[in-house]
């Protein structure tokens, strides 16, 4: 797969630096798969949340941090749109919520 605004999981872990062991590993798998399904990646990762057609929801951290990324399996592509805290996560609306670029 191919995973679209790395710069964000980069400002994040400027932010978060004890999440960097988790998301780099999720990064790497992401960037080496090639998932085809929401069931091949629910395969990938018990914990994941489908949300919709397009949205998933990755739990790392023991729960401590959330990313949303929209993929598109025909293209092979993720989408990052969201990652933060849980507690940052439970104000946003995940089926809605888009990338904010400075």
């Amino acid at each position: 797969m191919r995973v679209i605004a790395k710069p964000i999981l980069t400002r994040f872990l400027a932010a978060e630096p004890r999440a960097t062991g988790a998301v780099m590993r999720w990064y790497r798998d992401a960037t080496a798969a090639v998932w085809s399904s929401h069931h091949e990646v629910k395969a990938y990762a018990a914990s994941v949340s489908i949300i919709d057609d397009e949205r998933v929801v990755f739990n790392f951290g023991g729960n401590k941090y959330r990313l949303v990324v929209a993929m598109v399996y025909r293209s092979q592509v993720v989408y990052i749109k969201f990652i933060g805290t849980h507690r940052q996560y439970d104000a946003v609306d995940v089926a809605n919520v888009e990338p904010e670029f400075p």
